[in-house]
């Protein structure tokens, strides 16, 4: 069956017969998961297996939202508390090298922890500029009010992803920093002219505009279109992200359920897929407001399949990376101090060796606050074809052995 174009979460950390047999008839391209779908690595398997089941694609995508910091689904205790993008940053304004591995470790790391569960998506890294009165629903998710910090950061954040067999996605397109609103509940407006845009916020996006997915901002720009938000917004997707910013990769928008959008949930639908998204994100797993957006989701075709595909297609096995200097220690970001004389700044891809590499950055770095230990069961076949016997016996070894976390935090919706 030709996948339809949407994404769906699902109720809870177990698939419900009623949701099974809707995602079987429906065929959505992927699914997210959020918190009330986390248990244990164990459970989260089988759920990933249970949704690619239903749809009887093996690869197909399976998102979730593993910033770091406050907006984190995989929480300890059995999986690390990873620093938010901010901490990078800031080590960003004292040693840029130094924050350029510091923050493509961290992003191998999460992929290796993804993948191992199945998960082939993570909705990273957070693009968006902060600006003097934005709303601190993006605050520290964000890497810096600098775009071309935003924009070298966010780089190798993707290109950990990708090495660890995970696609990134650029969000929140083509930027959230300004937005005075949260707009999880009101629809944020941005009055601020284009050519100051287009000196900042639009910069990182155009900068990562080849990476393979992205995902909308619920924002009107006053200066582009009026009070359309960008994600209903034909104008700001056709001459703005797929003209100006040169963004041809799959372009999803961001959930249907939050508030910034009005009208029932066929109608916002609609207006996404009549503006130019390629495929429609709805989170909430409630099952009423699934049912009314299958009312306006088509097969995927045309331009919107070859995305697609051409998206799936940079999947890939995880590179060689040696984790396990992370068991020895916790890893964080706080702040840099200056770098040893005479040490190396290339990045670890995953060569053999990786291991004093990281050793060598530790001793280059001032660490302070707990980021919990890694738990990193072995690598199993594909990180999106999962072998659940395999990854199951992995998964309990790893529990098995792994050291008491700290308590998890609140969790924030991305």
């Amino acid at each position: 069956m030709t996948a339809r174009a949407a994404i769906f979460g699902c109720s809870g950390p177990k698939l419900l017969p009623e949701e099974a047999a809707f995602f079987r008839d429906a065929g959505p391209w992927g699914f997210i998961l959020f918190a009330r779908n986390i248990q244990s690595p164990e459970q989260v398997i089988d759920l990933v297996d249970s949704l690619r089941e239903c749809v009887g694609r093996p690869g197909a995508p399976v998102l979730i939202d593993q910033e770091g910091g406050r907006v984190a689904r995989l929480t300890p205790p059995h999986w690390r508390a990873a620093p938010p993008a901010a901490a990078f940053g800031n080590l960003y304004a004292r040693n840029p090298d130094g924050a350029r591995e510091a923050c493509y470790l961290n992003a191998r790391l999460l992929s290796d922890e993804l993948a191992r569960l199945g998960v082939n998506v993570d909705c990273v890294p957070v693009l968006d500029v902060p600006a003097p009165g934005g709303h601190q629903i993006i605050g520290d998710r964000a890497f810096s009010a600098d775009p071309a910090i935003v924009a070298a950061l966010g780089r190798v954040q993707c290109e950990g992803m990708l090495a660890g067999g995970v696609l990134p996605v650029i969000k929140h397109i083509p930027g959230h920093g300004r937005a005075g609103a949260d707009s999880h509940l009101d629809l944020p407006r941005v009055d601020t002219p284009l050519d100051e845009l287009r000196r900042t916020d639009f910069i990182p996006f155009g900068a990562l505009a080849d990476m393979p997915l992205a995902m909308t901002a619920h924002v009107a720009y006053t200066a582009l279109d009026g009070d359309r938000p960008a994600s209903h917004s034909a104008k700001i997707i056709q001459d703005i992200i797929r003209t100006e910013l040169g963004f041809n990769g799959v372009l999803m928008c961001d959930d249907l359920g939050m508030s910034a959008l009005k009208g029932g949930f066929a109608d916002r639908a609609q207006k996404a897929l009549a503006a130019g998204c390629d495929v429609l994100l709805h989170c909430s797993g409630v099952m009423a407001e699934m049912r009314e957006v299958m009312q306006q989701t088509p097969a995927l075709g045309g331009k919107a399949a070859l995305r697609c595909a051409a998206a799936l297609s940079q999947l890939r096995l995880p590179d060689k990376f040696d984790a396990a200097a992370y068991h020895q220690g916790r890893f964080t970001a706080a702040t840099i101090s200056n770098p040893q004389p005479g040490r190396s700044n290339s990045r670890v891809k995953g060569r053999s060796g990786s291991c004093s590499r990281v050793n060598s950055i530790k001793a280059s770095t001032s660490i302070s606050g707990s980021c919990g230990p890694l738990v990193r069961p072995a690598r199993a076949n594909a990180p999106h074809m999962p072998n659940t016997q395999r990854k199951r016996a992995s998964v309990r070894t790893a529990c098995q052995a792994r050291t008491k976390a700290s308590k998890p935090s609140a969790h924030q919706k991305a």
